[in-house]
């Protein structure tokens, strides 16, 4: 089995747990397993350096500096490694063999990068270990660059992909993907599995479990597994990651009514959004989808439920008096754009739109996601919004 490793800043923050490592590593390794490392930055290391930059650092500069906390890793645990009679390499940008290449944009240069780590692959063939810095990159002109938060995680699973490993094991301070945060709820307990799509939502808001930005590098034959750092066993317990990103683009085939309630500071309205919405669940009225501003609330329901659900929500503004007035339109279209690729592509959502006002297709709402967009256009258009929408992506 080829497997890519990747050790958090926890999980390689002192001696004792470097060595920790060290020690699963080689045990998977004399299991006959091909294996390599990615680290980060010993715990609290990349923080520490960026809060001594009191200066007007360049980008340049502050890449050169905060890269010093996975070079010192990467280092430490080679070392460990051949303390156990293991063969170890460390690999860092500017080193011969080092993978990972971005563009003058800053976005990794993916045939290049693909090219480079078949050298590595052949490392792992002879039985080295290669031990690489996570997070860091070099351009062409040979400077360091950085593939942002998380970008640790992001180097592992990359590596998985274009190194065709079977695995990608992250090693960090959870015990897998939990139903809960296990400081703040009680009963929380380990996920065995999860899909991407669930995973990636939860990350973008806010779960500090894998970087969003990696799990758009996994495919449907790389398995991706989180372990906590306290298990010894690179190849059991934690939580399987399942499934891969999809570019799909659906047209949803009912006709849509848009309900408008417009009141006074609504955002500041505790409750507001739960007891409309509980109206209109109460009547078996579907809520589509639903968007909110500071002073109004848009709810999409089947067309042949509007006049109904206005009815509805009319009673409510009556009895409240944070609310003004509800107003329906009807004859809407929904298209629904889902893929891993969105958050990570700069201007998509230009892209999607742009085309649309080239060809004069009104667009009535616009609402994201971690993983998705639905545009909202006039049932009269839909057809040709979603052939602009294929052509264009």
């Amino acid at each position: 089995m080829r497997l890519i490793v990747k050790f958090g800043g926890t999980s390689v923050a002192d001696g004792d747990r470097i060595n920790r490592a060290a020690d699963s590593i080689a045990e998977t390794v004399e299991q006959g397993h091909e294996v390599a490392v990615v680290v980060s930055a010993m715990g609290g290391t990349t923080d520490e350096l960026l809060g001594e930059i009191k200066f007007e650092a360049s980008e340049t500069d502050r890449a050169e500096i905060v890269s010093m906390g996975e070079r010192t890793s990467v280092r430490m645990l080679k070392g460990a490694l051949e303390a156990r009679g293991i063969d170890a390499q460390f690999l860092e940008p500017g080193s011969a063999g080092w993978p990972i290449i971005t563009d003058e944009y800053g976005e990794v240069d993916v045939d290049e990068t693909k090219a480079r780590t078949a050298e590595t692959v052949e490392a792992m063939g002879r039985g080295t270990v290669p031990v690489i810095t996570g997070f860091l990159a070099q351009d062409h002109d040979g400077t360091i660059t950085t593939l942002g938060r998380g970008g640790s995680d992001t180097t592992a699973v990359m590596l998985g992909n274009y190194m065709d490993a079977d695995e990608v094991v992250i090693v960090t301070d959870v015990e897998g993907v939990m139903t809960g945060d296990p400081n703040v709820v009680e009963g929380a307990r380990n996920v065995g599995e999860i899909t991407v799509d669930e995973l990636r939502n939860l990350s973008f808001r806010g779960a500090e479990i894998v970087a969003p930005s990696a799990l758009t590098y996994k495919t449907g034959n790389l398995d991706v597994r989180v372990i906590h750092h306290q298990h010894d066993d690179l190849l059991g317990e934690g939580t399987d990651i399942e499934g891969q990103f999809e570019n799909l683009i659906d047209l949803q085939e009912q006709q849509l009514a848009c309900l408008t309630v417009a009141g006074r500071s609504l955002r500041n309205q505790p409750g507001i959004l739960a007891r409309l919405s509980t109206a209109l669940a109460a009547a078996d009225v579907n809520i589509e989808t639903s968007a909110s501003g500071m002073d109004s609330i848009t709810f999409y329901t089947d067309t042949e439920d509007g006049e109904r659900a206005e009815a509805l929500i009319h009673e409510e503004v009556i009895d409240d008096e944070t609310l003004s007035s509800v107003t329906l339109e009807t004859d809407f279209a929904a298209i629904r754009i889902t893929g891993g690729e969105l958050q990570r592509q700069s201007g998509a959502i230009h892209r999607m739109l742009g085309p649309l006002a080239d060809e004069h297709i009104y667009i009535h709402d616009v609402m994201t996601s971690a993983t998705s967009v639905s545009i909202l256009v006039r049932w009269d258009d839909r057809d040709r919004a979603l052939e602009v929408l294929q052509e264009g992506l």
